[in-house]
Parts: C-alpha cells; structure tokens; sequence
C-alpha cells in the first residue's frame, strides 16, 4: 500500500493471477459447467487470492466463447482491484467496459445488487446489449435505463441484478420515488453496489450539480425585456466592473445611481433590494454569459453547454432568475416559472450506496481528493500494450492569433501527409471559429460540437481515416473510441492537437489519451497564449514580455490555480450542504414511514383525537388510512420545499455575513437548523388541520374540497452549477478571499 492514503495496491494479486495463469490448462469446461463453477464460490472469494484468480480466468474464457472477448490479463487485474474495492485507472482504449462487466458479475455473485452508472443514454443501452450475453450466461439479470424508459420499465430494470443507468437518470428516479403518494408507484431503485464509469468526472467535476426535481409555478414565470434592454445600455468600467476572472461583476456608484434613476426608486440596499438582485442577475446574463459559449439558441430555447464535456445538456437549465435573464435576453419567449420539490447533488446520490467502485483514464492525479471526499481508494493499471503516443512540448504563441495561425500550419503539414488530426477547442464558439480559419486555408475540417452532437457517431467514426480533420469541443465522457483506418498507422497515427490547456490537468491528459490508444502510434501537442481563457481567468497579468520559460510557467500556474480554486469550492461546498444532508435523512426517513406504514395516522390521532374516532366510523379504517397518508405526505412536502426554498435564498446572500466579522459558514448552519425545527410539527399541525375541515363523501374524505397542496405538472432538470453568479462561486470566492 502506498503512503498515500487514496492509493491502492494491485500488485499482490496480479502477481497471484498471473501464477494461476501459467499453471491452469486451457478449460475444456462446458458452458454450463464454467457457469456452475463460477456461482459455486467461497463467500470470501473476493478476499482469497487463489479463488479470485480462479474465479476471473473462469470468466475470461466464457467471455471470449459469449461475447467474443477474451479479457487481456490487465482487466483481470483491474477487476480484481475492483473486486477488492479499489478503483482503476485504465488508459483510453483498454476496455474499461468489460472490466465494468467483470466487477458486476463479481459483486452480484458475492450477494449485490449492482448499477453500472455511465454518462448517457446511448452508453447504458450500449454497454447492456453488449455485455448481456456475458452476464446472463452465469444466470444473471441484466437491464438498462434510459430517458425515455416508462415507470414500468424503470421498476423492471431495477429489478435486475445488474443494471445500466445514466448517473442523472438514477438520481431523478430516486428523487420521484421520494414524492410517490402511493407504496405501489415506488420504481424501488435501490442503492447497494455501483460501478461508476468516467468516475473523476462524476465524482468531482460534476458532484456539485443538483438533481433537481421540480413543479411548474406560474407565479414564478415570466421574463423582463425591459430590464435586459437596460442592463445592455450600461457601460463596462463606468456602470459596472468586472472581476479579472470575469466570474462576477460589480455595480459602480454611477451604476447604482443609473438604477435608481430609471426606475425611480431610493433605497436599493433596503426595501428595493430585490430590484438590485434582478438587475445584479439581468447583468450577469448579459456581460458574462455568452452565446455558443455557456449555451446555445435551439428552436427558440435556451440549451445550456457542458463545460467538461463540450455538449449541450439537455436536462440542464440555470436557477430561475438567471434563466429568465437569459432568455429576455435573446428575446425569447420565457419557459415555465419552477418550484423546486426535492433536489439531489451528484454526490450525495453517490454517498447513498453502500458499495462504490470506478474506473477512468485519469483517476490518480485525483486520487488524494477521492480519498479526502468519498474514502475511494485508487490504483493504476498499466495498458496492454505499451504506449508510444509523443506527448510533445506546448507550443507557444504571443496571442491567441498568433497561437491559432501555428496550429493551422500544423494541421496543413499533417494534412499534406494524410495524418489524421483531431484538434480540440474549449467552446462552441470556438470550435466554428478555428473550423472557419481552416477552411480559409483551403482545408475541409469536420466540426463537432453542442450545434451537431447527434451527428457524433459518424464523426467521431471517421476521425482515424487518411487526412480526416475533426474540430470538435473537449472530448471527455463520449464513451467512443476513435479507431485508426488502414495504413494511418505508418503515417504516425492519430495527432491530437489542443487550443489552450484545459483548467484541469486530467482533461489534457483525457484528450490526449484520444490518440495512441492499444499500443498505436500516435502523437500530441498543446497551443498556448498569454489571451487564452484559463490564463486570462486564473493567471497573474505579466508586468512585461514574457520569455518562453515565463509563459510556460504562467498556464502551469493557471492551470494549478484553477484546480484549486475548484478543489476549495467542492471542499466548501461539502461543509455547507452536510446539515441539509442531515436534515433530509431524517425528513426521508419520516416520509418513508407515513408512506409505508402508519406513522401519519398515529400523529394525527395524537392531534385529533375525537375526529379521527368519528372518521373511523364514518368511512372504514382503511380508506381513512389512505387519505390520511395523502394529506400527511402532502404536508410534508409543502414544508420540505418550502424549506428548499428558504435555504436557497439564505445561501444567496450569506456570504455577506463575513463584513459583520460573522462566521457565514456558522450562521447558515444556525438558520437552517433553527428553521427546519418546527417543520415536522407544522407539517403534521397542517394535515390534521385539513382532515378536520374535509367533509366525507362517497365513502372517503374529499380531499378536493380543501387546499390539498399537490403540485401541477412536475418535471426533472440539472442546474449547472459553474456559471457564472453560482452561489457556491459567490459563496467559494468571497470567503476565499476575505477570510483567509
């Protein structure tokens, strides 16, 4: 074990796999007989050496006859470091989906239930067709989940002893099944085992973004053009000032005194503060959030864009005044106001089961905060065949043209020699502008970005033949492997070439494991400039010319400062979610027991007494079970979102808190302490409040004859939650900076 506490260790068992490998003859086992010798296992097979290099060289042999895979002896290893509970890194290309395949016939066979958690729709449907044969020849059930699965369907696929499920897609089923009124409408996802695929991504760049589970509020929708019209007319630098990192801005005196003169109003710190909130809001949309760069127009909708992952999220939106902002904004018509219902982060969906194991390309260099934050333990795998990709030295540029005039002379020399190359670019925006100057220059570049992701397959299919060119935005968590074509090998491979560094390191090495994968040549070089993004938002502006030396240390420090920064911010955001985390176990499990057994009924018969005894004797003990259990559990809803509500707020401006020389971290958790106390009481005070006003009818208590809060149509959405005006970066940079 190494002395780092996120680090694990493979050695001990690879070298026992490697031994029992040389020593077994080649089965001659039939079928049923490696299926019979595989789930007759020791209980500790997972533990015992000899019995986990038995069990995998097993499996490896059903695999090649059922799937026509035969596992390299390094999936073996890396299943068997995942059998031990130590998450992998595999290089792109090494086959991380039948280790994924491997770990969960493993884990359902020590007596799990496992959710294989990948990144969308196509590679759960995917991965389950493909690995079912496998699965199913050592009898075990196999499904998939996907966006456009049924309730019926989903309680199907849960079933399932392994089952493949977005990351999204598990998190809005369990938040559904936390608003179900009735035991029988549970889809019953569970949360025992999971296997989480790309897990750096899911587990640290993506475990701030809410799951939101939300109903529609016509009080709340609505846009204002009349404030978007004014916000443009500010000037920058006068009016308002933005932040170097142009992450936040700043209204000036001239600006605040602009305010209240259009709208005729005199205390925007006061009684008109809400106006000052909106136009904070209107500003941001306007100034820093950037057509084809945060989002796109799509059939006259807004649809945000994926940073980490360069495409259009469609389950995505911003809070809704920032949302609104954007859409007055482009003049769009305004989508439906929101009332949030329940919401899930990432990470508190991963927390929630009891067993979690992943695999990516890049997990080591995140294997301390892995380990700080979810206690995984990590270890690399190597490939199985060496790699001789070129990781070549950035290139450097003075400015961005001058960066972007070089790498079109790369692109044209490879281009001359019929050497693919796959450029990457950081932006939409960015992706149509580098495409443009390539076909300046006389080439015919294929673009993929957030405008035409659906044309991914067939891009990314031809991106490895003689002189492809692909532009596309950052490449991470595609789930496709970008073959080369015959004789690309002895033109060098695949060049990828980038824009920029990206503000993680793990995404330059994400991108640049896209060439020379499976021993193939390949090759890869960076372009950087002083005027790219990550320098410009993270850098110290230079008080001169900088030498090559200065510049290559300027982005290494860039690029560090932004890990940083959103290492602090995901630490930050753990302190001050763990209360609300707290309070909604214990709401949770309350409404579980009102839901499946008879805790409301025992509260309201505490409460009201004679009423309830008349009820019983009005309308059966059966029925008033129902109906109660539908006013109680609408209560506790209406209070549960309120209190979502008031939390949100409260974190708006609590950062605020530190110019009265107050702890904000303290205050928020004495706030939302003090205010969840009475909420159970309330709740249940409100319900017995509704069962003494319903009259009986039909055998039943009309419970549409009160103000029995259920909410209209509901549906599930992500907040992006790393644009800019984020609570969490409002909340991060203030305290960053004031109270170190």
């Amino acid at each position: 074990m190494s002395d780092n506490p996120g680090r694990g260790s493979i050695g001990e068992v690879a070298h026992t796999m490697e031994v029992a490998g040389r020593l077994r003859p080649p089965t001659r086992a039939s079928d049923e007989e490696l299926r019979d010798r595989l789930r007759v296992l020791p209980p500790d097979f997972a533990r015992s050496d000899q019995a986990l290099a038995s069990f995998l060289i097993d499996l490896r042999e059903l695999a090649d006859r059922r799937i026509g895979l035969r596992p390299y002896d390094v999936q073996l290893q890396a299943a068997a470091a995942m059998l031990r509970g130590v998450s992998v890194e595999m290089a792109t290309g090494e086959g991380k989906t039948l280790v994924g395949a491997l770990v969960a016939t493993g884990l359902v066979l020590g007596g799990h239930r496992v959710h294989v958690l990948g990144a969308n729709d196509y590679l759960a449907r995917r991965d389950a067709d493909w690995m079912g044969p496998l699965l199913r020849a050592v009898g075990i059930s196999v499904e998939a989940v996907t966006s456009a699965a049924d309730q019926t369907t989903r309680r199907a696929a849960y079933r399932a002893e392994v089952t493949y499920v977005p990351v999204s897609e598990a998190g809005f089923d369990t938040l559904r099944d936390r608003l179900r009124l009735d035991p029988a409408d549970l889809v019953g996802i569970g949360h025992d085992a999971a296997i989480v695929d790309e897990a750096d991504a899911v587990l640290l760049d993506e475990a701030r973004v809410p799951l939101v589970l939300a109903g529609e509020d016509a009080r709340r929708a609505g846009t204002d053009t009349e404030l978007a019209v004014f916000v443009a007319s500010l000037a920058a630098g006068t009016d308002y000032t933005v932040d170097p990192d142009r992450r936040t801005l700043h209204l000036t005196e001239a600006g605040l005194r602009r305010v209240e003169q259009r709208f005729a109003v005199a205390d925007l710190f006061g009684a008109d503060a809400d106006l000052l909130t909106r136009v904070h809001v209107a500003l941001y949309a306007e100034e820093l959030l950037r057509r084809d760069v945060d989002y796109v127009l799509d059939r006259g909708r807004v649809r945000l864009v994926s940073r980490s992952r360069g495409r259009v999220e469609a389950l995505q939106r911003w809070p809704d005044g920032l949302q609104a902002a954007v859409e007055a904004k482009e003049r769009l018509a305004p989508s439906a106001g929101v009332q949030i219902l329940d919401q899930l982060l990432i990470s508190d969906l991963i927390g929630r089961y009891g067993r979690v194991v992943g695999m990516s390309a890049t997990l080591l260099p995140a294997a301390e905060e892995l380990y700080e934050l979810y206690r995984i333990r990590c270890a690399a795998v190597g490939p199985n065949r060496a790699c001789i990709r070129r990781d070549e030295p950035d290139r450097l540029g003075r400015s961005a043209d001058e960066r972007d005039t070089a790498a079109v002379g790369l692109v044209a020399d490879l281009h001359r020699s019929d050497q693919p190359v796959l450029v990457a670019t950081q932006s939409v925006a960015e992706s149509d502008r580098f495409g443009s100057l390539l076909a300046a220059a006389g080439l015919t570049p294929a673009v993929l970005n957030a405008k035409n992701d659906a044309e991914e397959a067939a891009v990314i299919a031809h991106a490895g033949r003689p002189g492809q060119i692909t532009v596309s935005t950052q490449m991470a968590g595609r789930g496709t492997d970008i073959r080369l074509a015959d004789g690309v090998a002895e033109l060098g491979g695949l060049c990828v070439v980038g824009l920029g560094r990206f503000p993680s390191h793990r995404l330059d090495l994400q991108l640049r494991g896209r060439a020379g994968r499976q021993g193939d040549p390949g090759r890869s070089v960076y372009f950087v400039s002083p005027d790219d993004d990550l320098v410009v938002e993270n850098g110290d502006a230079p008080a001169g010319e900088l030498d090559d030396a200065g510049l290559r240390a300027l982005v290494e420090h860039s690029q560090r400062a932004a890990e940083a920064r959103q290492q602090d911010l995901r630490r930050l955001s753990a302190r001050y979610g763990r209360l609300l985390a707290t309070q909604r176990d214990q709401f949770l499990e309350l409404r579980h027991a009102v839901l499946t057994a008879d805790r409301g009924l025992d509260e309201l018969q505490l409460l009201i007494p004679d009423r309830m005894a008349c009820l019983v004797d009005q309308i059966g003990d059966q029925p008033l079970r129902r109906s109660v259990r539908v006013v109680v559990l609408s209560s506790l809803d209406r209070r549960w979102s309120e209190h979502l509500a008031y939390v949100t707020e409260l974190r708006e401006g609590i950062h605020l808190r530190a110019l009265a020389r107050e702890d904000p971290l303290y205050e928020f958790n004495r706030l939302v302490q003090a205010a969840y106390a009475p909420l159970i009481d309330r709740a249940c005070a409100e319900a017995a409040g509704l069962v003494e006003r319903a009259p009986v009818r039909d055998g039943g208590l009309d419970l549409d004859a009160v103000e029995l809060y259920r909410p209209g149509a509901t549906w599930t959405y992500m907040v992006t939650d790393d644009h800019f005006g984020s609570e969490w970066e409002r909340i991060g940079r203030f305290a960053l900076r004031h109270l170190r």
